[in-house]
């Protein structure tokens, strides 16, 4: 940089000038100035726009704009309209031409400028400028002397200010550019955002640096605590509870009998560093040890399996800016829904995370601020991680990465990066950890098919028979034997897998079936753990999110960023209430023929002595016995099996007697016996459940004629269109259809596929958005009402021929009428593409219902995410029943319902299946649902549309993985399947 180019830091490759050397991010007793709040602020459109003398201490910025610092500018003004420029996503595409290092002239560049007072006695003379986060390139002044620039968004970047700050009056300006060559190391698939977005300080400066490195020895269970430390003068250690006081930090101290640290026992010892000019360092010491044995994942010598996510840092209302509250919820939520493990992705999160995962128990892969994806369509030409001109950065970016987080127990492994091909700038990235931090794994799937120079064997989004291969040593050879070799002496992680966009993701079960029948698997990061929508609302106070497309940007992914487990409010998905039961570390099964239970305990430490086991009989949904089931404390991966106590046993011998005909069900539950960090006590962990006592057999229906009369066809209390055979009326009750449906609004997983077609090709191209439903016989008889009739699409010779067969007899002491459907469907022609869903349509007047189930429940359920659905009897409204995915889509299904109660204001609809049946209602139509771009645009259309389902098409996670696995396929095949109706006066 000279004269004649003051901007040229903006494309130089380089991290940045100025800046001091990285170190970890820790808290002292010296003064801190913090500079959060409101500062001046002018957002210019370029290069060409800027305010030329921006540093000068008595430049007037008092018609500038208030702007709050930390914020990202671009979500100032929202859920209204942006005030400064606009948000815009991308998965992989850059928003400007990729020409590195040069970026666009038009470069948005925020000006801040911030006055704050140094009061008397603080060390000015000693004192560096803090900034935690800014993106994406910025250059700093204080009292008009320039003290350098610096790059890499997500990282801390310091300045020394000894020789510009002043007591009294200082006035700070930055100058923020939206692109810079360091765009192109931060393509992360998220929001493209700038500013300065964590918070900022001016601290004064003492001890230097600290390193803590605390082992654990597995085999005699001593550690080893050695803290090297950067100071200026000498420095004392004091951790009493290892009665270790005042003593030399480097040690290294070797005590017997430590509680190691672990994601299930987090026990941190207190300790505190003391330097002779009297600064006091709080620490908290975490001993722990992370290893490759035999191709295992192992910590503190036991293996683990992840059961984890990908985070982003994210808030609907304020993009990348986190409070410490919202980063305190996101932990708490993982560790209530069994999570164990979080990878940073695809950056270094707040500091402040990291100590939350130290405290409440949470492994961290630990990740470098860079991505480089955008240069993969154009075949990686010209890719920074094999150009020598950006080493500098990569390096950079790897050290800060380790030096701000290597004293957290936490972190057992360094994460390059993401998706930034391969090439020599990452295996020098990997050389320098290795160097500087021998404790920790290295991790980065990019160069997978090679894995030289890291730890782990990762893959993204591999179907679950290649994950079995992997897991057995027989993936295909990589092209060098060396590497081959080291690669099949490596555990296998999935780093990122399991897309959860919208409803979905389907098939859990099955990766974490294969996932522990596999010792070299060490466990997996569901993609990802929220929601990226911006909250907004329209011109008449309409509430939605917002997704890529939505701000009108040249370039976007749409709802591609809609793929978490949490809702944008942080609401938990069905995703991820399904994934809490696919990976709760304690199985409960029950034996009903053995009258057994057994407790299996998948902790890798802690035995199952920290809950409390809970029993109930419910007989048709409703209870009829609970009480406390005693389990002998069970070690890590064992298993403990009880007989049925006696008070069980007598509910259930009672439930028996009673003979109500219903199916009676036990569930055992695992709670917490005593308050956690993370939740309290009776917060449950695991369940099981087992059918008891199945339904007695339904009773045949004696025939009942029907009679065709004035253009109806009777049937009891139903009546039919003679001419459509359509049920119109039942009792009271008006009603319209049901009639054949083999269509859904597609979900994410159907629109689109990051390996294959999408499933909505083959759909669309057969028409199955477009049946038509032909009638071709209205036929009542002496026991009842046949309707044969036809589904196909224009200009297609295949339909699915289908026949209703109608019968009814009196229900119970003449209270109403059973009216029983038989359907049969007989595919006709050529059906090489699956059916999106099998069932009948109709519906009913009203917006609302009150709608009672028995069968599993709460929450919605398909056949390939069904596993969270436990069966009970469950009450809610129709509303309700609606789940608010960001782009509406199919939702609300309840799988195999037994029997429901549809109370609308013109009366009571009873639906029983025949033993099964889904069901879903909605206050719209599949149309509605189907063209609905937000929650907003969906509004009830006076009907309650009933969908009766015999199966649906699996969910998969097609939109970045595999597909629905063949099991989960609704092939179209001949299929019967029943229901019946009655009403209640």
């Amino acid at each position: 940089m000279n004269d004649l180019a003051p901007h040229a830091y903006v494309e130089d490759p380089s991290p940045g000038t100025g800046r001091l050397r990285p170190r970890a991010a820790f808290t002292s007793d010296l003064p801190v100035i913090g500079l959060d709040g409101d500062w001046r602020f002018r957002l210019a459109t370029g290069l060409d726009d800027l305010s030329g003398d921006l540093a000068a201490p008595d430049f007037d910025d008092s018609d500038w704009d208030l702007l709050a610092v930390p914020s990202c500018w671009q979500m100032t003004g929202l859920p209204g309209e942006p005030r400064y420029g606009a948000p815009a996503y991308t998965n992989i595409l850059y928003p400007f031409p990729v020409d590195p290092p040069r970026v666009p002239r038009q470069n948005p560049t925020g000006e801040y400028r911030r006055a704050f007072e140094v009061p008397d006695g603080f060390p000015a003379t000693a004192a560096v400028l803090r900034f935690e986060g800014v993106d994406s390139a910025f250059a700093v002044w204080l009292n008009g002397v320039r003290l350098g620039d610096g790059k890499g968004s997500r990282l801390t970047t310091e300045f020394d200010v000894s020789a510009a700050l002043r007591p009294g009056r200082n006035v700070l300006a930055v100058r923020v550019h939206q692109w810079s060559s360091g765009s192109y190391l931060e393509d992360q698939d998220m929001w493209w955002l700038s500013g300065i977005f964590r918070s900022v300080s001016v601290a004064a400066r003492g001890v230097e640096d600290f390193f803590v490195h605390a082992a654990f020895d597995h085999t005699t269970g001593r550690g080893t605590l050695a803290v090297h430390v950067t100071a200026p003068t000498r420095v004392s250690l004091s951790v009493p509870e290892l009665g270790l006081s005042a003593a030399d930090p480097a040690g290294p101290h070797t005590v017997d009998g430590v509680e190691p640290w672990s994601d299930e026992n987090p026990h941190l010892y207190s300790g505190e560093l003391v330097s002779e000019a009297g600064e006091r360092i709080p620490l908290r010491i975490g001993f722990r040890t992370v290893a490759v044995e035999d191709g295992v994942l192992t910590a503190n010598g036991r293996p683990i399996s992840l059961r984890g996510v990908n985070r982003h840092e994210w808030h609907p209302l304020t993009g990348r800016t986190l409070t410490g509250d919202t980063m305190l919820a996101d932990v708490l939520l993982m560790k209530r829904h069994n999570i164990n493990a979080v990878r940073t992705s695809h950056y270094p999160p707040d500091h402040r995370f990291l100590d939350l995962c130290d405290e409440h128990g949470l492994w961290v892969f630990c990740e470098g601020d860079l991505e480089t994806h955008g240069f993969e369509p154009g075949g990686w030409h010209r890719n920074p991680s094999d150009d020598p001109a950006w080493r500098e950065a990569y390096l950079d970016r790897a050290a800060r990465l380790v030096e701000r987080d290597k004293n957290h127990p936490s972190v057992v492994v360094w994460s390059l990066g993401n998706e930034s091909g391969a090439g020599a700038n990452l295996a020098a990235a990997a050389a320098w950890i290795r160097q500087r931090d021998d404790g920790r794994l290295i991790h980065y799937e990019g160069d997978w098919a090679s894995c030289s120079y890291v730890d782990l064997y990762s893959r993204m989004y591999i179907g679950v028979d290649e994950l079995a291969a992997v897991g057995r040593g027989q993936e295909a050879p990589t092209a060098d034997p060396d590497d081959d070799a080291r690669r099949r002496s490596l555990p296998a992680v999935l780093c990122e897998y399991g897309h959860a966009m919208g409803n979905g993701p389907g098939g859990l079960s099955d990766y974490q079936q294969v996932i522990e029948a596999h010792p070299r698997l060490a466990g997996g990061f569901i993609w990802e753990w929220i929601d990226h929508g911006i909250a907004r609302t329209t011109e008449h106070e309409d509430s939605f999110y917002a997704y890529g497309g939505d701000f009108g940007e040249e370039v976007h992914d749409g709802n591609f960023v809609a793929d978490g487990l949490l809702f944008p409010d942080r609401t938990p998905s069905p995703g991820l209430v399904e994934y809490k039961k696919v990976i709760e570390p304690v199985r409960i099964r029950i034996d009903p023929a053995a009258c057994r239970i057994t407790v299996l305990n998948l902790h890798h430490v802690r035995h199952s002595g920290y809950l409390d086991f809970r029993w109930t009989v419910e007989d048709g949904g409703e209870p009829v016995g609970s009480g406390s089931l005693a389990v002998p404390a069970t070690a890590p991966g064992a298993a403990s099996t009880v007989e049925w106590p006696a008070d069980l046993a007598a509910a259930l011998d009672a439930a028996r007697k009673d003979g109500s005909g219903h199916e009676v069900w036990l569930t055992v539950s695992a709670v917490l016996a005593a308050d956690e960090t993370w939740a309290g006590a009776g917060h449950e962990v695991a369940w099981g459940q087992g059918m008891v006592v199945p339904a007695a057999a339904s009773s045949p229906f004696p025939p009942v004629a029907a009679v065709a009369h004035d253009g109806q066809v009777v049937l009891g209390s139903a009546r039919f269109d003679a001419r459509s055979g359509l049920l119109v009326r039942l009792g009271d009750l008006e009603l319209d259809g049901p009639r054949l449906d083999v269509w859904r609004a597609p979900t994410d997983n159907d629109l689109l596929a990051a390996f294959a077609e999408p499933q909505i090709t083959a759909w669309r191209t057969a028409g199955l958005d477009r049946m038509r439903h032909e009638v071709l016989r209205v036929a009542p008889d002496a026991s009842g009402l046949t309707v044969t009739a036809r589904l196909a699409a224009a200009g297609s010779s295949s339909g699915l021929d289908v026949v209703y067969r109608w019968t009814a007899c009196d229900g119970p002491g003449g209270d109403g009428i059973r009216l029983r459907l038989d359907t049969t469907v007989t595919p006709d022609g050529a059906w090489p593409v699956p059916l999106p869903r099998l069932g009948v349509a109709m519906s009913l007047p009203g917006t609302d219902a009150e709608v009672e189930w028995f069968g599993p429940g709460p929450g919605e359920a398909y056949r390939d995410s069904r596993t969270a659905a436990r069966v009970g009897r469950y009450r809610s409204t129709v509303a309700a029943m609606q789940t608010p995915y960001v782009r509406p889509q199919e939702n609300g299904n309840r799988h195999r319902v037994r029997s429901a109660r549809i109370t609308a204001p013109g009366g009571t609809l009873l639906i029983t299946g025949a033993p099964v049946i889904d069901l879903t209602v909605r206050p719209w139509s599949t149309r509605a649902l189907a063209a609905a771009a937000h929650r907003h645009d969906l509004a009830p259309d006076g009907r309650l549309h009933l969908h009766l389902d015999h199966a649906h098409h699996g969910l998969g996670s097609a939109a970045c993985g595999p597909g629905p696995l063949a099991p989960d396929v609704l092939a179209a095949v001949t299929a019967a399947f029943a229901v019946e109706f009655s009403t209640t006066r």
